[in-house]
């Protein structure tokens, strides 16, 4: 069987090593266009920050090694055109400019996402950068010890931009954050949370513009000055535009289906309108297990659980997309947060009916010293009123509780009511946890509200 696997990121790379761990004889073809191999954008805050040193290590495989796998890598080569009648592609070398044409037996799509570039004046002005990919990253480096770099905007207030706004404070420089939303990080946090995050930015020099839109980038000289919104102009030397993303479908219009954003219809089994054609990554969508839909939620896990699925279908083992909670988590300077599943903010967008129950408390009991490891810790925890199915979760701490998100992600997926959670049995010990589990004592508490 020969596979042709277009992009190399989490989706690909995935779809990748599952080919090779189920069928290592299959004859792999993998194309990158870019010139370098599965880049993780991910990881850039960690290199630009100089966490991690070489840019080129932020990175799931290099071609020589995928090549010692018997992996055909093809780098700087581009599928331009897909045939799929015919079973073909074809391909522009853009390191020597020749063109080919390539069968398949099956084909894999990870083709992604681009950043989305705001049609306002002035959005192809210099020093407007994205956040996103090796040569972004190089660049954003450069820029985070610039002398005369003193005043950062970006825009957008998703992951991407909040870890822009952080990499740019911590190098010394004035941040503005601009938004449409109403509040910093709206999509992933309540307002009990993003309230306090928003003022620990604040403390360390990122101010919060949001309910504002970009109107225009100013520039002199070609390069911009300022961005405008309809509620103030701001001062910029560089702009990092994390504004959301857009589908990089626009060769697959005709091929296989699409839907009104672009972004590719599949089937359970993750094939697309054409079943030897399959699809994974940021440019489709995921079924999202709070609400039994099919959901847009471009994250690494999803992509790489849909590439080693895709593999087994286009194998021969027929395997179902299993539905995901959209599991995530992030830090902002001192606190770590993580959510998943529904939120009161994004309910009523999701078509969900829910109720919440917030728990305040600290991490270890009382009498465990901040300085060895006690903190305040925010967890809020929704689920149906009618059955007390569990939907979501949000914690927060100044110590490191995330991984207790994977517990609730589980739970959703296991259709589990507050009831199954409120008495679980989770470990304790004075040094990591209480008696109660924040999940057990929030769980009990929504228990309590059911009954009455």
């Amino acid at each position: 069987m020969k596979v042709i696997v277009v992009g190399s990121s989490h989706g690909g790379y995935e779809t990748v090593r599952g080919i090779l761990a189920d069928q290592p004889d299959a004859e792999i073809q993998w194309y990158e266009k870019g010139d370098f191999l599965s880049f993780l954008s991910c990881g850039m805050q960690l290199y630009l920050e100089g966490v991690v040193k070489d840019v080129n290590a932020v990175s799931y495989a290099t071609p020589a090694g995928m090549s010692a796998q018997g992996v055909h890598v093809y780098v700087e080569q581009e599928i331009t055109k897909i045939d799929p009648t015919h079973h073909t592609v074809h391909v522009v070398n853009h390191g020597n400019h020749v063109e080919r044409d390539e069968s398949y037996d099956k084909l894999v799509l990870s083709v992604g996402a681009v950043p989305f570039d705001l049609p306002v004046p002035g959005h192809d002005l210099k020093n407007i950068y994205a956040m996103r990919g090796r040569d972004w990253a190089i660049k954003l480096k450069a820029k985070t010890v610039d002398p005369t770099v003193k005043n950062v905007v970006v825009i957008g207030s998703g992951y991407i931009g909040i870890e822009a706004a952080e990499i740019f404070a911590k190098a010394g420089k004035q941040v503005t954050i601009v938004d449409m939303l109403p509040r910093l990080l709206s999509l992933y946090l309540d307002e009990e949370f993003t309230t306090t995050l928003t003022k620990e930015l604040a403390a360390h020099g990122v101010q919060a513009a949001v309910g504002q839109g970009v109107k225009a980038f100013n520039g002199q000289d070609g390069h911009v000055i300022s961005v405008s919104t309809e509620k103030g102009t701001f001062p910029a030397d560089l702009v990092v535009s994390a504004a959301g993303i857009q589908a990089n479908t626009e060769m697959l219009k005709g091929v296989v289906d699409l839907d009104d954003h672009g972004l590719i219809k599949t089937n359970d089994y993750l094939q697309t309108s054409n079943p030897d054609i399959y699809a994974v990554g940021d440019a489709t969508l995921v079924p999202f297990a709070p609400n039994g839909r099919t959901n847009r939620i471009a994250l690494a896990t999803n992509a790489r659980r849909q590439g080693r699925i895709a593999a087994k279908n286009l194998l021969g083992t027929k395997m179902a997309m299993p539905a995901v909670s959209g599991s995530s988590a992030l830090s902002v300077f001192d606190y770590h947060f993580a959510s998943t599943g529904v939120k009161a903010g994004t309910a009523e967008k999701l078509g969900v009916t829910c109720a919440s129950v917030l728990v305040t408390d600290t991490v270890r009991p009382a009498f465990v010293p901040a300085d060895a490891g006690n903190a305040k810790v925010w967890f809020k925890l929704t689920y149906d009123p009618k059955d007390g199915r569990i939907l979501g979760a949000q914690i927060m701490s100044k110590v490191d509780v995330t991984a207790n998100i994977n517990t609730i992600s589980l739970a959703i997926q296991a259709k589990l009511t507050v009831a199954d959670l409120a008495y679980a049995d989770f470990f304790f010990q004075p040094g990591y946890d209480r008696p109660w589990n924040i999940m057990n004592v929030a769980a009990q508490k929504a228990v309590k509200a059911l009954e009455k």
